[in-house]
């Protein structure tokens, strides 16, 4: 085939997530390609574009890796797509799913042919199944009562067994004429409960969610299988690019990362790998970075008030009375949750890890004797202290134990009553650290070690992001992917430490503010935040609201839940005081929706499989008649107070995000005042920004923070593709330092070449409601490295960054009155003589 273009040669200078689906297909996306050119990103980031679980909104649930997506426009309209993008000047990249396919065999052919033909089926070797741990049956958890009550719906019909809701599945080779109790009996799968998943599940799934069924991409063929059209459309030049789902998943992310990219050519990857605080990325994986939640975790910590933050807690302590362990206190709540999902939603995986230790130790006499149960007590009480997302095999010792530490071993031994049953624990550590060599199962042991990572890492997601994140909610904008609600804030010098890393070891990562995948938007995030610039006004405002809705309506969804809400509110707020009742409707609507999700992922009250209705239908009514009633009549005069301290801080987070080291991902919509909650809500689509730019374009002056931001945000990244030099790997990171009283709220640092010394200035204004209590800049300067600078965001050529005539110079210091007069962020350009 003839290759479509060459590929460009330069990694992005900024990318822009775009979220395809049935009702947005690759025409949508390529209409937009004009006004997202002249926003001055240089690649579109495409959710997955293979093909899906019919009228699919997110793409992940992919049934055949060998075909681009017909609901999309199929190759053509991608084809379509990538020459759309290169005629002005723009690549895409696509996000791949390695681990996981749709465990849905009405549109899988691929399972439906291991559903048929069991581990002799050619794609038996596609998917993680645990064949002995389910009697050689695959457990299929499709339906919706025990199979005795649903066997009076269930018949064989044209060759095929159906079952009640319509699901057919494939019969065995000669099985057909059996007795139903027979012929349940003679398949390679076996039809139950949906219930029994928890404990019985025999195949590996994407964390919790059985309708995802991982794949084996360890196995070179079946990598081959599933990545040759990715990798064709690469070497075609239709794709340039990839961001790569969920490695943690992995049984062995490094070998599958290093064979990517050699079958890839080297193509700029990113992945979405989450790293805990100081937690290095593994530097031997051939990979520009991560997707870019570290960014975010420094870039929204560094503009949270500590101290505010701090108020806040004991002012939600106060308030709301939680326990410790639900919520009260984070290291407490965490490890609470950890156990809940280890014993209960994963409960099946524990058990398979039970299942290969005792193999391997029955098959080494030096570990002989260890019963069951105490190696799943060993394997519970370490998989809870694993403090990162997992380990890694090419991890040396020494990173090893600052995964699965003496300390955690010590604690983990402590649980058994018998300390002689304890050595469990040591066998355990031994065979997840590899430490424990020459064994006589050592493909058992090998299985064990790389399957407990599989499990620490849906264990952290789990129990951190998708439970302890929503029942410890003083702060909620640092429940945020990656970030770390007990240490919501940190200071300048931690972020320029970050900053300086990533230039260091990889300048071509991927940061992001909003994604996807994020509870609450960047803009949500900082109306949040904003509160700890004020703790005591949102202690006003929460106790009037409260007293307005009633007590009785709080006492019905419980006070920690109350607080939640209210924040929940407060991340929706327009900064112009608009009452909300005006779209009261849709408001309450996605209120209710993003609420509802938070009492359930918080699992106190009711969960996704265990709902409470009477608790659940208390939880519509404080939103239909709490939220959105009489009690929230004084939000649009909270709004209206805080109004110019959101306005600091989204530009602030902004002009961070866009010009810090690595390769800014813009999310649909967030090139403006985007305020969104979790899924599905934040996968909304966007209109593109085309006219409100050519509007800017032609001379107009923006308008409230929506073109204010977008302003903002088409000035730096027509500057990144303008002079990537500025922003690339021979860059530098250079911290600036405000001389003054009010120095600790200027935060700001140069980019340039780094034998050039910094060309490129960003000062952003940090915790503005403590700038202003403490009287404002006063005489504070921010000292300029040589050269005579000019703020691009004044009065510019919206194309070619040239100021216009009359523009301030800034030279040797900007005195911050002057410099924050009319914004609270400065974007200074060097200007050439």
């Amino acid at each position: 085939m003839t290759p479509d273009s060459p590929v460009p040669p330069a990694p992005p200078t900024a990318t822009y997530r775009i979220q395809l689906h049935p009702g947005h297909p690759f025409a949508a996306a390529e209409a937009d390609v004009p006004a997202l050119a002249a926003l001055g990103v240089s690649h579109l980031h495409l959710s997955p574009v293979l093909e899906a679980v019919p009228g699919s909104s997110h793409g992940y649930d992919v049934t055949d890796p060998t075909r681009v997506r017909a609901e999309l426009g199929g190759e053509a309209g991608l084809r379509s797509l990538s020459r759309a993008a290169r005629e002005h000047g723009m690549g895409l990249v696509v996000d791949i799913v390695p681990n996981h396919m749709a465990a849905d065999p009405r549109h899988n052919q691929a399972l439906r042919t291991v559903l048929r033909d069991g581990p002799h089926s050619p794609y038996a070797a596609w998917f993680d199944i645990d064949w002995a741990g389910g009697g050689g049956q695959m457990l299929l958890p499709v339906l919706g009562e025990r199979v005795g009550e649903a066997g009076a719906s269930t018949r064989v019909e044209d060759g095929e067994l159906c079952l009640p809701g319509g699901l057919t599945l494939p019969l065995r080779a000669g099985t057909a004429h059996l007795p139903l109790p027979e012929l349940l009996d003679a398949q390679w799968y076996r039809p139950v409960w949906w219930r029994l998943a928890r404990t019985e599940l025999n195949y590996r799934r994407f964390f919790t969610i059985n309708d995802l069924i991982a794949v084996r991409v360890e196995d070179p063929a079946v990598f081959d299988a599933t990545h040759a059209t990715v990798l064709a459309l690469l070497d075609e030049g239709v794709v340039h690019g990839l961001r790569v789902d969920h490695p943690d998943g992995l049984a062995d992310p490094g070998g599958y990362l290093a064979r990517l990219h050699e079958r890839s050519g080297g193509r700029w990857t990113v992945i979405e790998k989450i790293l805990a605080d100081g937690e290095p990325l593994p530097p031997s994986w051939p990979v520009a970075g991560t997707t870019g939640y570290d960014a975010l975790r420094h870039v929204d910590a560094v503009l949270t008030d500590p101290d505010g933050a701090r108020t806040l807690l004991e002012q939600y302590r106060a308030f709301a009375d939680p326990e410790p362990e639900e919520g009260g206190e984070w290291h407490s709540t965490a490890r609470r949750a950890a156990r809940h999902v280890v014993g209960h939603d994963l409960a099946a995986e524990v058990e398979t890890l039970v299942r290969t230790a005792t193999r391997v130790c029955a098959a080494d006499l030096r570990l002989r004797d260890h019963a069951p149960w105490a190696l799943r007590t060993a394997v519970r009480e370490l998989l809870v202290r694993v403090p990162v997302y997992r380990p890694y095999a090419e991890q040396s010792p020494a990173e090893t134990a600052a995964v699965l530490t003496d300390e955690a071993a010590e604690q983990a031994r402590a649980a058994f009553d018998v300390p002689e049953e304890a050595h469990a624990v040591d066998v355990v550590r031994g065979l997840a650290a590899g430490t424990l060599t020459g064994l006589t199962d050592a493909a058992g042991a090998a299985a064990f070690r790389a399957r407990f990572a599989q499990v620490a890492s849906a264990l952290h997601a789990k129990a951190v992001e998708d439970r302890a994140f929503y029942q410890y909610v003083p702060l909620l904008s640092a429940c945020e992917v990656g970030g770390d609600p007990g240490a919501p804030a940190l200071p300048p010098e931690a972020f320029h430490a970050f900053c300086a890393r990533l230039q260091r070891e990889w300048p071509g990562t991927g940061t992001v503010l909003s994604t996807h995948d994020t509870k609450r938007s960047a803009d949500a995030r900082a109306r949040i935040a904003v509160l700890a610039d004020f703790p005591h006004l949102w202690s006003e405002f929460l106790t009037g609201a409260v007293r307005r809705a009633g007590k009785d309506a709080a006492a019905a969804v419980g006070l920690p839940f109350v607080w939640a809400a209210w924040q929940t509110v407060c991340a929706l707020l327009p900064d112009d005081g608009t009452p909300l009742s005006e779209g009261a409707g849709p408001y309450a609507d996605r209120l209710a929706g993003a609420l509802l999700k938070h009492a359930r992922e918080a699992g106190l009250h009711t969960t996704w499989t265990e709902q409470d209705p009477a608790y659940e239908e208390a939880v519509e009514r404080y939103v239909r008649e709490g939220l959105t009633g009489p009690a929230a009549d004084q939000l649009p005069a909270l709004a209206e107070r805080l109004g110019p301290y959101v306005r600091a801080h989204v530009l602030g987070a902004a002009l961070l995000h866009l010009t810090m080291p690595g390769v800014p991902d813009v999310y649909q919509g967030s090139e403006r005042d985007r305020r969104s909650l979790m899924d599905p809500d934040n996968r909304a689509p966007a209109p593109a920004p085309g006219a409100a730019l050519r509007a800017l374009g032609a001379g107009s002056r923006p308008t409230g923070l929506d073109e204010e931001k977008l302003a903002l945000t088409a000035t730096a990244l027509r500057l990144r593709r303008r002079r990537p030099g500025l922003f690339g790997a021979a860059s530098g990171h250079h911290p600036l330092t405000a001389r003054g009283p009010a120095a600790p709220h200027c935060l700001a640092f140069g980019r340039g070449p780094a034998d050039e010394g910094p060309q490129v200035l960003t000062a952003v204004t940090r915790l503005p409601g403590a700038l202003d209590r403490a009287g404002g800049w006063r005489d504070t300067t921010l000292p300029l490295p040589p050269g005579r600078y000019v703020d691009l965001l004044a009065d510019r050529d919206p194309d070619s960054g040239t100021p216009h005539p009359g523009c301030r110079v800034h030279e040797g210091e900007a005195p911050l009155t002057t410099l924050f007069a009319h914004r609270p962020v400065a974007l200074l350009c060097r200007k050439e003589d």
